[in-house]
């Protein structure tokens, strides 16, 4: 295998839904990482397995054996074309860090959203979260709107 130009040789691929307690794992080593709430391994699993069934709902694995993902999930957009894809979230194990795996998996994101007709994708990063601001705005995102200077906020509410 000849290696990308993220330089690593690493390739992501799409999740099955034979990878659903491979991504659970990874999803709940990520919670715990960062001290998030995680309904625990078992029950991610069976929501992936569910979930990996579908199309509205990719996860990208890196590494055999997975040492990180990106998940996505897409949706149709009144604005837009093509599905626009929010990156739920982007985990490289902490031992791989550095290694651009983080990058690769970036990278392959932004194709499947292209490959899929989408012409955007969301990013929701915690204010507090320099090191992922960081990575994202390296990579071309912005927190502004083209030609804007205000910072764009994300709001919640459980239900």
């Amino acid at each position: 295998m000849t290696p990308d130009d993220s330089g690593t040789d690493e390739r992501p691929r799409r999740a099955t839904t034979d990878d659903a307690g491979v991504v659970a794992q990874l999803l709940h080593d990520f919670n715990t990482e960062f001290s998030t709430p995680t309904p625990g391994p078992d029950e991610l699993r069976l929501r992936l397995r569910k979930l990996l069934a579908g199309d509205d709902v990719v996860v990208l694995l890196v590494g055999e054996p997975a040492n990180g993902l990106a998940v996505l999930s897409f949706r149709p957009n009144v604005w837009y074309e093509g599905p626009v894809a929010i990156l739920d979230e982007l985990y490289v194990r902490p031992d791989l860090r550095g290694h651009r795996l983080g990058s690769a998996l970036l990278r392959a994101a932004c194709d499947l959203v292209r490959d899929r007709g989408g012409t955007l994708m969301e990013i929701n990063v915690d204010g507090e979260d320099t090191e992922a601001r960081r990575f994202y705005e390296a990579r071309g995102f912005s927190n502004t709107e083209p030609d804007g200077t205000d910072p764009m906020l994300y709001y919640y509410q459980e239900l």
